[in-house]
């Protein structure tokens, strides 16, 4: 299936989850927030939340600095 990640189409497995998709693609999940569809999911949730096709996903990632 594809959905989007920051506007950019990834083909993934059918009924991935959220905590499976953010490992498959390198990305750690310390230090980011993810919105799927404009909602924030809670990293408690990640695991039970499968994603389906077209989802747009917002990953955002904490950076330090000023």
């Amino acid at each position: 299936m594809e959905i989007f990640i920051n506007n950019t189409p990834v083909t993934t497995e059918e009924g991935i989850t959220l905590d499976r998709l953010i490992a498959s693609q390198g990305m750690s999940a310390k230090g980011i927030a993810v919105a799927v569809n404009n909602r924030v999911i809670p990293r408690a949730a990640w695991a039970t939340t499968p994603l389906e096709e077209g989802a747009k996903l917002t990953v955002i990632q904490a950076v330090c600095g000023g």
